[in-house]
């Protein structure tokens, strides 16, 4: 598995141990392994180094979920995006092909793809992404990988490494007394709960009938940024009123929604969790850590 350490990594690796698997996990810094892990140190877009790492592990199913992720517009992100997200990610399915490993390759939900009309990628992380699932449909239709792409809409949930992402930010400044600042909120998105991401990510290790396509993993509905960030509002319950346009808006967003029924009818899927309740779930968790700082 890579992208172990990341957020949605985090909460696969630990539900993996539960279904009886022995899991690998590689990140490019050491990390703490709990009962039932082994990780290993690699970088991913050295090719050598990926394939010394296969060649060890031997592995008979592969997590991708390795990736630099940032929703920035700037051109200082095309290169860590192309060694991370498509470099690493074609020297991942070469590795993959030459030892025969069924793979399941995270793509982005802001892909050009059916559900949003073809839309052209917003952000260097898109087109990288994009040029991912690309290179996984090739290596399935010429060298027959066995490879799923998963593209996950808006997660959110407990544990987010990167707390100036939306949910956590929002969150954390509002237990914490202070004020967000925030965009006019506009921005539309598909928000999935990450549990109900870890069970399509397990739903696809275990099924064979999604092999060959890139599917939506989200929850076929839209919310606005600024509807989220009132849901936070009132369950915390604090009496100041978020204050909305404090920050630019973050230019050629598309608004995005995941088309749910193609990952339904290839994995026997659909997400569990409401908005309200991964939300409330979410507030709790860090509402819990905050108590114990």
């Amino acid at each position: 598995m890579t992208g172990a350490a990341g957020f949605i990594g985090s909460h696969l690796i630990r539900r993996l141990p539960t279904l009886g698997t022995q899991v690998h996990a590689v990140s490019r810094r050491p990390q703490r392994a709990r009962a039932g892990e082994t990780w290993h140190v690699a970088d991913l877009s050295d090719a050598e180094a990926t394939t010394r790492l296969f060649r060890s592990v031997r592995p008979s199913l592969l997590f991708h979920l390795a990736s630099e992720v940032t929703g920035s517009r700037g051109d200082e992100v095309v290169r860590p995006t192309l060694e991370s997200n498509l470099i690493g990610t074609v020297n991942v399915l070469a590795a993959a092909k030459e030892f025969a490993v069924k793979t399941v390759l995270t793509g982005s939900i802001e892909e050009p793809r059916p559900g949003n009309g073809q839309a052209p990628p917003s952000s260097a992380y898109a087109m990288a992404k994009w040029a991912a699932t690309g290179y996984a449909d090739l290596y399935h239709r010429l060298w027959g990988l066995p490879v799923t792409v998963l593209r996950p809409s808006m997660v959110y949930g407990p544990d987010q490494p990167d707390t100036s992402k939306l949910v956590p930010y929002v969150t954390l400044c509002l237990l914490r007394g202070q004020r967000p600042r925030l965009t006019k909120g506009a921005k539309l998105a598909d928000w999935i709960y990450v549990d109900d991401v870890v069970d399509a990510f397990v739903s696809a290790g275990e099924s064979d009938k999604a092999i060959g396509h890139a599917v939506d993993i989200g929850t076929g509905v839209s919310t606005s940024a600024r509807d989220v960030v009132e849901k936070i509002h009132q369950i915390i319950g604090t009496t100041e009123p978020p204050e909305f346009g404090t920050v630019p808006d973050r230019s050629h967003d598309i608004p995005q929604v995941g088309d749910i029924e193609p990952a339904a009818a290839a994995l026997g899927w659909r997400p569990a969790t409401t908005l309200d309740d991964g939300l409330r779930r979410t507030v709790n968790w860090y509402a819990s850590q905050e108590s114990h700082d």
